[in-house]
């Protein structure tokens, strides 16, 4: 088996640096990370990466724009936005042929995008652990929750569970949370069903994931509509024949009760489809709620939750559009 001894992270931004800052700590690891900038590169060859908040640490890193100048690796994790996911593994092609790619994306199916710029395996893969950039070289660390690993359920077995748990077993021993499935599609689902519900409901009201989220006392109350929408994914994931590792609901519920990280502070996370929305960018709509608009479709489950919430999303991008038009 394989000796996972070099890592890259393909992207940057908040998930990539944890990831590039945590595993960079690690001795026995050499981590390269290919930005999309020069300017990043040069920041991070010069000041390594910087993590604080959940965890304190600094890590070395060799960056670079070109993945030619990274050498060989045994493992790449593609820790990009859905959006830049198909750009990133195109500038990927001819190169890593000896790795394996580790997804990390929210949503359903941009493992295909990667299989379609290679024949690399590819580990299926989600977090719910989340931080905040502050800038190329810094970012804090806000929610130390999993990230779940496991095989694509399109491809033969490569790289195989021996290897997706060496993953797993590297990634705890840098100081997150990791955890390796034989099926992840649970789990997967779970976190997909949670996701489109919090992040089209937050970018639609400009509201981060608050309390109010899982209210329903009053007939004006935010979580009437967000418990209707997980009920609704509950029942488009079941017409797959997908049993989920946990309620969708529970999970909302428990997330903005668990409190901000510094105490006394009312838990608030901007989500990045609300993130997105703010700077208007293209979100990730297509990738998480407009997933299940179409797993709906493909088993005729009605889905008008879900599909008002795509629209109006999409019908914030098709705005920002008309302006710069």
């Amino acid at each position: 088996m394989t000796e996972i001894k070099r890592v890259c992270v393909v992207g940057a931004g908040a998930i990539g640096s944890l990831f590039a800052g945590h595993l960079g700590a690690l001795r026995e690891i050499e981590m390269t990370v290919l930005t999309r900038r020069q300017q990043h590169a040069r920041a991070l060859n010069q000041h390594g990466l910087e993590v604080s908040g959940k965890a304190k640490l600094h890590a070395p890193v060799l960056a670079s724009t070109d993945p030619a100048d990274l050498g060989d690796v045994q493992l790449v994790i593609m820790a990009t936005k859905t959006t830049a996911v198909e750009a990133s593994a195109r500038r990927l092609q001819g190169h890593f042929a000896d790795a394996a790619v580790m997804m990390v994306q929210n949503g359903l199916g941009c493992e295909t995008l990667v299989r379609a710029m290679g024949d690399w395996p590819i580990i299926s893969g989600l977090t719910f652990m989340s931080g905040i950039r502050q800038s190329d070289t810094h970012v804090e660390y806000e929610l130390d929750t999993p990230t779940w690993i496991g095989p694509w359920h399109r491809q033969s077995d490569r790289p195989g569970f021996a290897f997706i748990k060496q993953v797993e077993e590297l990634i705890a021993a840098a100081g997150l949370v990791c955890e390796a499935y034989r099926d992840l599609r649970p789990v997967q689902w779970s976190k997909l069903i949670f996701n489109s519900a919090v992040n089209a409901i937050g970018a639609v009201t400009d509201l981060p994931h608050v309390p109010a989220f899982a209210k329903r006392d009053r007939l004006e109350d935010l979580g009437h509509l967000v418990h209707a929408m997980m009920v609704e994914g509950v029942a488009i994931a079941r017409a797959h024949g997908i049993e989920l590792s946990s309620d969708p609901w529970a999970m909302n519920c428990k997330a903005v009760s668990q409190g901000a990280s510094h105490e006394g502070d009312e838990y608030a996370h901007v989500t990045s489809m609300l993130n997105d929305v703010r700077n208007k960018n293209d979100t990730e709509v297509d990738w998480i709620t407009g997933s299940l608009v179409r797993a709906a479709a493909e088993v005729g489950v009605p889905a008008p939750y879900h599909e008002t919430l795509y629209r109006l999303v999409k019908g914030l991008e098709a705005s920002w559009q008309q302006r710069k038009d």
